[in-house]
């Protein structure tokens, strides 16, 4: 601020160690120093002057720690490779394969755009080799509509997108066709389980209606599919139900995680709001939507918008006697004072809002946010 500029900062220097991490530290006897630290940054503010050199020495200490985290994912893939390369899973102790994901590769398929970005270009190509020549999804039968979307499309499009390799965007788009089977004649909203083999679909066997995080969190792939494509009727299906739930949006902007559908029309099945389980990623689409689409298509961002308004009103506490802030659960209009650990996201979350925030990063809505 102008009295800085003027006068000085009063900020006391960064105190903690930014020294790189040396390549040869030995993590497996690494530990953590537990909580009580960086208690001075509970109100939101840094207390410390952060200057030019203090950013370039946490970037360089950053950088250190990249060998580190890709020899966690090389032991990682290791033993997936050398125990149960193509299966949905590895059991760690066992050190065999097990399919509970329909038999689709799914660990695979899910790490195609880790083993890119990691440079683990031998790796990579050797499980494009599996995808192309062994991946089918034909037999799969009942597998989740949410995850399998997520986890197996989008990790199919995103190894398209890195490689620019076909075969992946081929194995998304016959995926693709299978998930619309998920959506019921006549109706707009799918259901928790489709039956890959035969396009049959059913609701969730252990709730009574859908999830909003679940139906709320296939648009980003379905769209991207329709680009990639150049067919619409991925995205035209799923961009439906936000079209559907902007229409029935609650004054707080904050939905209820139960909804069904009746008579083309959304209705609300219980009352709970958090942003945790049921819920989570349903509000991290809707500006992830809105960011995709090159931030031109209004309704998502402002679903955003009054969302994050109605946590700041209703969900988000204080506790005692720390003074942290937490995002708390509400039930039937009583609060339930726990954060859900899935709640985490959004940190992260409300820093994206704030820098792409159409009001400006110095705005008070984006400065509320960061804090």
């Amino acid at each position: 601020n102008w009295s800085d500029r003027i006068f000085g900062s009063s900020k006391k220097e960064y105190p903690y160690s930014l020294n790189p991490v040396p390549a040869s530290m030995n993590f497996a006897s690494f530990r953590a120093k537990g909580g009580s630290r960086f208690e001075e940054y509970a109100d939101g503010s840094s207390p410390y002057e952060i200057s030019e050199y203090t950013i370039s020495q946490s970037d360089e200490q950053a950088r250190s720690r990249r060998v580190h985290v890709k020899a966690a994912m090389e032991f990682a893939w290791g033993g997936y490779t050398k125990y149960a390369f193509g299966a949905d899973e590895v059991t760690p102790w066992s050190h065999r394969g097990k399919e509970r994901w329909g038999n689709t590769g799914c660990t695979l398929v899910d790490s195609l755009d880790t083993l890119w970005l990691m440079d683990m270009k031998d790796e990579f190509w050797k499980a494009r080799d599996w995808v192309r020549d062994h991946l089918q999804h034909d037999q799969a039968g009942l597998v989740s509509t949410f995850e399998t979307t997520i986890r197996s499309l989008g990790g199919l499009l995103s190894a398209y997108d890195w490689s620019g390799d076909t075969a992946f965007l081929e194995k998304a788009k016959e995926l693709g066709d299978r998930l619309l089977g998920a959506f019921p004649e006549g109706e707009d909203l799918p259901k928790a389980q489709v039956n890959l083999r035969n396009g049959s679909n059913k609701g969730s066997s252990w709730f009574h209606s859908e999830l909003t995080a679940e139906v709320g969190t296939i648009q980003i792939e379905n769209r991207y599919l329709s680009k990639m494509s150049k067919d619409s009727k991925y995205a035209t299906k799923t961009e439906k139900v936000y079209e559907l739930l902007n229409n029935v949006m609650p004054s707080n902007g904050l939905y209820p995680y139960g909804i069904s559908e009746r008579g083309g029309k959304i209705e609300f099945t219980n009352s709970k709001l958090t942003f945790g389980a049921m819920s989570d990623s349903f509000y991290e689409y809707m500006l992830k939507i809105w960011i995709q689409g090159g931030q031109t298509e209004p309704m998502y961002r402002d679903m955003y918008d009054k969302a994050i308004q109605g946590m700041h009103d209703i969900l988000l506490q204080t506790s005692t006697p720390s003074g942290l802030s937490y995002i708390a659960d509400s039930n039937s209009n009583r609060m339930d004072h726990k954060m859900d650990h899935l709640v985490c996201f959004m940190g992260g979350l409300l820093a994206l809002g704030a820098y792409t925030d159409p009001q400006g990063l110095e705005s008070n809505r984006a400065q509320r946010d960061l804090k």
